[in-house]
């Protein structure tokens, strides 16, 4: 084990995670979100097991469509979750369901009559609520190419099957996956904030964890910037904070040598796990942790 945590510097010649078959985890958002984390429940899970106490909250600094805090609640890994959001647009929608306004989306989304023309109609009004945003979002969410809610992305024009705008669009799935969330709505306490300032405030507590997935944007990849609309962020303070707390994290990361760099400099483990993108390309991402023994023997592994 001691040659395994010294080759932990190099991730290239260390073990790699097979790809997770996302069909075979429970989907639980109610967003398709780009850069989502749906791939990563099972190692999440093997983590949270190999603590030695039962941690009381997970703070998502980064949360999105937030599926690792919904894995977390629903299978009962914490207490509680703190998930946090930039995006006001993507904030909408969970502080709609937060905010006992879930049966109002899930009627809209329902009664709404899936055309090009009325997408287009909907899209072009000033949402006059918080929920009207959220249905909103939720919309673009389901139709724009890929899921993506940055400036620029345009509707998905074949979709599954052909089905073009249509073809995200499951309205009893949202609708149900929202009645679920609301079952937990009291164990969420959501923050539309930067996630660097929640995780500094709670530094200090030994019994929270951290699921931390920022925007790839370090050594220059474009994907954070192209996926988010909130995209910039200081990868290096991001680090140093990680560094401070009392508490576990687990962070994933884009393949880099500067993000590799940056975790040697911290004296964090890193590890490489194999996903695949959207256009089914299996790519390599990074695991970084304090101590990610618990990979090496994770039954998962297979040689590079």
């Amino acid at each position: 084990m001691a040659i395994q945590k010294q080759l932990s510097l190099f991730p290239e010649i260390v073990p790699l995670l097979r790809p997770v078959n996302v069909a075979s985890v429970p989907q639980r958002s109610p967003f398709r979100y780009a850069g989502g984390k749906t791939w990563f429940v099972p190692t999440f899970r093997t983590w949270v097991a190999s603590l030695k106490e039962k941690p009381q909250i997970l703070i998502e600094p980064f949360a999105g469509g937030g599926i690792i805090s919904l894995t977390a609640l629903f299978e009962n890994l914490v207490d509680r979750v703190i998930m946090v959001e930039l995006d006001e647009e993507v904030a909408a929608v969970w502080e709609t369901i937060l905010n006992g306004e879930t049966d109002w989306l899930a009627h809209r989304i329902l009664t709404f009559t899936m055309t090009r023309e009325n997408i287009e109609e909907e899209l072009q009004k000033m949402p006059s609520s918080k929920k009207e945003r959220a249905f909103q979002t939720t919309l673009k969410n389901r139709t724009l190419h890929g899921g993506i809610l940055a400036e620029g992305s345009r509707f998905a024009r074949y979709g599954e099957r052909g089905k073009g705008i249509s073809s995200r669009w499951y309205p009893k799935t949202l609708t149900q996956r929202l009645m679920n969330i609301n079952h937990i709505a009291s164990r969420i306490d959501f923050r539309c904030d930067d996630g660097l300032n929640v995780m500094l405030e709670f530094a200090d507590r030994k019994n929270v964890i951290y699921f931390i997935d920022p925007p790839y944007t370090a050594g220059g990849k474009n994907a954070g910037r192209r996926l988010y609309k909130y995209h910039q962020i200081d990868h290096e303070h991001l680090f140093r904070i990680c560094s401070s707390l009392s508490g576990d994290f687990l962070m994933t990361y884009s393949d880099t040598k500067e993000v590799q760099e940056m975790a040697d400099q911290h004296q964090f483990q890193v590890r490489s796990i194999l996903m695949k993108n959207t256009h089914h390309a299996t790519i390599r991402e990074l695991v970084i942790g304090r101590d990610l023994l618990w990979l090496d023997t994770d039954a998962c592994l297979q040689q590079s």
